[in-house]
């Protein structure tokens, strides 16, 4: 059995492409979502632990503005508030899973999905739903899909940034969350999309391509 170690030697992708500091509990939460013998209870708590870490470190990315507040004590604070105008897009079905760390996060905030298939014979990616906030074209937009490996989800995430920009969403208002990436698919979707910002947990060429059937029970 080969055995998956942290790859560390990864190329590097560029200012757009960011990882996630590793630590212990990090490194834990992969690894159980790894495991074999994992049970589904304990992947989905798990699963829903590292979306958590991931969707917080894309929040740091999105632009914040300056907010002085006034305390209980009658105190004065100079803080910083959410700059208005950012919603997720989720990659059905799996990016699915990650809609409800976004939401508690931010309880308020807008999510629009979309459907991408690839064609059996062609393996062409395929738009089959969309459906965004009306306002889409003047927002950020946090683009959520869980693992991207392979050909096929890095067809599938390039055309979902297509489909985002023919809706007038600037390419570089465009934050991909996901929580594994391969370094093959890494380089296919950077290169056809520059201008975007990844963020991940971990960059790594074997990823735990069974996510989506086990976060939903359909393994």
């Amino acid at each position: 059995m080969a055995t998956i170690t942290s790859n560390n030697a990864c190329p590097d992708f560029g200012p757009s492409v960011k990882v996630l500091k590793s630590t212990g509990q990090l490194r834990e939460l992969q690894t159980v979502l790894r495991d074999v013998e994992t049970s589904r209870s304990d992947f989905v708590f798990c699963a829903d632990r590292l979306i958590r870490l991931v969707v917080e470190e894309g929040l740091n990315q999105l632009p914040y503005s300056p907010l002085s507040v006034t305390t209980p004590t009658g105190y004065g604070y100079d803080g910083i508030t959410f700059e208005k105008g950012n919603c997720g897009v989720s990659i059905m079905r799996s990016g699915e899973a990650m809609e409800q760390g976004l939401r508690d996060c931010c309880r308020s905030i807008r999510i629009g999905k979309i459907l991408i298939q690839s064609e059996a014979d062609t393996r062409e990616a395929k738009v089959y739903y969309a459906k965004f906030p009306q306002d889409i074209e003047g927002r950020k937009v946090l683009l959520m899909y869980p693992i991207l490996s392979g050909r096929g989800s890095g067809n599938t995430a390039i055309q979902a940034v297509q489909v985002l920009k023919e809706h007038g969403v600037k390419e570089s208002n465009i934050l991909l969350l996901s929580l594994f990436v391969t370094p093959h698919a890494l380089q296919t979707v950077t290169e056809e999309h520059p201008e975007m910002t990844i963020l991940t947990s971990e960059i790594h060429p074997h990823v735990p391509v069974h996510f989506g059937q086990k976060y939903f029970g359909t393994d």
